[in-house]
């Protein structure tokens, strides 16, 4: 696998670092030790570290030369809320908590980078490595930029990066335009009438409301979407009841919307509380809906694309560079950071056939430590080419 010698030389020293962050998994603005560690080891590599932003995010900046020229290159460090269901040693050891995204190696890739810029300095002008928390649900990203990321670290363009286990392995992807969804997320209060289950016709059934209302809210996407827009509205939780013959008075339901186009986005919000209202009162029960919008999509700059295009295609060969991909519909709060500054957000094939294939968010995923070495040299040639000393090509 093309990598550079001096960082394949690593490769076990970052599947340490990387395992150990699994093993002790952080949430969200709560990446304390996390943080802790990269501000270490930043710190002892001699790049700047500057902390607090968002709370356990930090930046660490390595200034080489004397040009005025800037990037920045973003890694996630928070985890998810659920429970692992691995065996490895390296699995996690806190319940509840568990790397089932890959940012554990997000984190490790960026560091292995960071590391080898440091000790070659081959590169004139400044790179900013930003270590980001909260990246699945309280939008750091967000926060960081208002308060005042680029402010106090101006970046001529932005990258950041996910492991990607639908591709294969030593393939990356670098494509313009939209790459990923808005994300969205509402609760449904539905209130009826209790009583006891073996006398329905005296109740108003929430459950009942609340199960018409999921088939309801399917036909926006269905059959008052454009075919060619893109859309889900998925329902991913449904709570009522607390006994087998007890009608209870209300249900919730939540779940989230996904679009691609600001147009689609606004023509679902104002389609779900139609629809909601409607099937309850047809039902004689009432309803309220909480619509919160959240990550916007994430839209990769032309010129940014093709820069970091060309970098995969120096490490790795033009032949393994996705330069078109159908959009994922998943959320990702790097979009802040594209909307602020020119920015390409890249993914990072990691599958070897059934090995390492299995989806993100579930509880026997695990990051393939094979792209450790992949993902930290590319961050070390983007930089090598975005901040190229004079007279080099």
């Amino acid at each position: 696998m093309p990598v550079i010698n001096r960082i394949a030389a690593d490769a076990p020293e970052l599947t340490e670092w990387r395992r150990d962050l699994h093993a002790n998994p952080e949430l969200g603005l709560e990446e304390h030790r996390t943080s802790q560690i990269v501000a270490d080891k930043l710190a002892a590599w001699g790049i700047t570290v500057t902390r607090g932003l968002a709370g356990t995010g930090l930046v660490g900046t390595l200034k080489i030369g004397t040009s005025d020229r800037s990037i920045g290159i973003r890694a996630d460090m928070d985890c998810l809320p659920m429970t692992e269901e691995n065996d490895f040693p390296h699995k996690s050891t806190i319940p509840g908590r568990m790397h089932a995204c890959g940012h554990d190696g997000h984190t490790t890739m960026l560091l292995g980078a960071a590391k080898y810029l440091a000790e070659t300095r081959n590169f004139d002008g400044t790179v900013h490595f930003i270590f980001q928390p909260a990246e699945e649900n309280a939008g750091g990203g967000r926060i960081m930029v208002q308060e005042g990321l680029f402010r106090r670290f101006p970046c001529e363009r932005v990258y950041g990066a996910h492991n990607d286990p639908l591709i294969p392995l030593g393939t990356i992807t670098a494509v313009a335009g939209s790459v990923s969804a808005a994300s969205d997320r509402f609760i449904i209060t539905l209130a009826g009438r209790g009583g006891h289950a073996a006398r329905p016709h005296l109740t108003i059934d929430p459950v009942v409301v609340g199960s018409h209302i999921v088939l309801a809210l399917q036909s926006i996407v269905a059959r008052r979407m454009d075919p060619l827009a893109s859309a889900v509205v998925s329902i991913t939780q449904f709570h009522a009841g607390s006994a087998h013959n007890v009608i209870p008075d209300t249900a919730t339901l939540s779940g989230t919307v996904r679009t691609l186009r600001p147009e689609v986005q606004d023509e679902v919000e104002h389609l779900m509380p139609q629809i909601i209202h409607a099937t309850a009162a047809a039902h004689g029960a009432e309803a309220t809906i909480d619509y919160r919008r959240g990550y916007p999509p994430v839209v990769n700059n032309q010129d940014a694309a093709d820069r970091a295009a060309l970098a995969g295609e120096k490490l790795l060969g033009a032949g393994k560079v996705l330069r078109h991909r159908p959009p994922s519909m998943g959320g990702e709060d790097f979009s802040y950071m594209a909307q602020a500054v020119p920015g390409c957000f890249v993914r990072i094939g990691q599958a070897e056939g059934d090995r390492f294939a299995t989806s993100v968010h579930h509880p026997k995923y695990d990051f393939n430590d094979a792209i450790l070495p992949i993902g930290a040299s590319y961050w070390a040639t983007l930089v090598e080419q975005e901040l190229a000393r004079h007279g080099d090509a």
